[in-house]
């Protein structure tokens, strides 16, 4: 149980005892080259000499704070949000916090969460990864909204296959380090369509990439955006970070546009690159072939029977009342900007 996992880890970093009482815990081994050390201690004031202090320093507060989080305590796991909140121990914890708290406030996309239960989401192409980095050592994650069917499958099965795509990647020390980077192709999606993207999946989504998950979203990059995407903006851009906001770029149909944040020399030839066509089988089979991985690594994350979401994050009334009053606006706002 989590209870028992936190007296287990109770000895501070560098205790002779530390082996006795973590026999089973992974030792960590840091995989990242010389460069990424520098560029970690330089961004995310990442030192190596006190990786391991900090880790457990963070483990420590889990244990005496929220002794029934029921979260994984390996060191690789907490160095995620560390490294996501610049090893700020309170940040990384709250972080942490939020991680639990939006999976199991969620059920429609948390439960069953694996790459199989997903894979028409992933056989229709509306979310991959290309195959290259950018020059910053950074993935791009390419979304198309226009390769859903609103008839086949409700919108959370996106989000999951979005979830799952990310859960993935960082696992990845380098993309820890470095960040991701969206493309996101808004190509023919219609009034309808939109529709289903309203203000309380909105606050859901963006709660979990700005608060929730431990990942560091470097640009998001919209292409071929249509009129309505205004509408669209207008219900998540209160929901929005002024840094997330300011990290927005919508280069609408210009492709030169777009190459100057992402090189031609990464991008398909659908986005005028010159890497050849989008080939969403290598990602899809990468993902799939985790499945093992995925349901080992989400079975050491429970909810214990003597918690629950709201006590370890509450929800703001306002933020919830400001939700219906946008969704009461939305339709509205869709219909204008059409």
């Amino acid at each position: 149980s989590g209870d028992s996992d936190c007296t287990r880890t109770s000895p501070s970093a560098g205790s002779p005892s530390d082996s006795e009482f973590l026999p089973d815990r992974p030792k960590y081994v840091c995989s990242l080259s010389p460069d990424l050390i520098t560029k970690a201690r330089e961004e995310l004031q990442e030192k190596p000499e006190w990786r391991l202090r900090d880790v457990q320093a963070l483990r420590d507060m889990v244990c005496k704070d929220y002794p029934s989080l029921g979260t994984c305590l390996d060191d690789a796991f907490l160095l995620r949000f560390l490294r996501a909140r610049k090893f700020d121990y309170d940040r990384a914890l709250q972080l942490l916090v939020n991680y639990h708290t939006c999976r199991r406030s969620w059920p429609e996309v948390f439960s069953n969460l694996k790459p199989s239960a997903i894979k028409p989401v992933l056989e229709s192409g509306f979310v991959t990864v290309l195959p290259h980095l950018d020059p910053e050592g950074r993935h791009v994650v390419c979304i198309r909204p226009d390769r859903w069917t609103p008839s086949n499958y409700p919108i959370t099965e996106n989000i999951r296959a979005i979830y799952l795509t990310l859960e993935k990647l960082i696992q990845s020390e380098e993309t820890q380090v470095n960040g991701i980077v969206i493309l996101a192709d808004y190509k023919g999606v219609s009034l309808s369509k939109a529709s289903h993207f309203g203000p309380f999946v909105a606050k859901k989504v963006i709660g979990i990439l700005q608060d929730g998950f431990p990942i560091r979203i470097k640009a998001v990059n919209i292409i071929n955006e249509p009129r309505i995407f205004k509408g669209i903006f207008a219900i998540i851009k209160p929901f929005l970070k002024e840094k997330i906001a300011n990290r927005f770029f919508l280069h609408g149909c210009d492709l030169n546009s777009l190459h100057q944040n992402i090189p031609p020399v990464i991008l398909p030839e659908e986005y005028g690159g010159t890497s050849g066509k989008l080939d969403i089988s290598a990602w899809n089979e990468l993902l799939l072939a985790s499945e093992e991985d995925f349901l080992h690594d989400f079975s050491q994350l429970f909810l214990p029977c003597d918690s629950s979401p709201r006590d370890m994050l509450v929800s703001g009334d306002a933020d919830e009342k400001q939700c219906d009053d946008s969704l009461r606006g939305m339709k509205p706002q869709l219909y204008y900007c059409y």
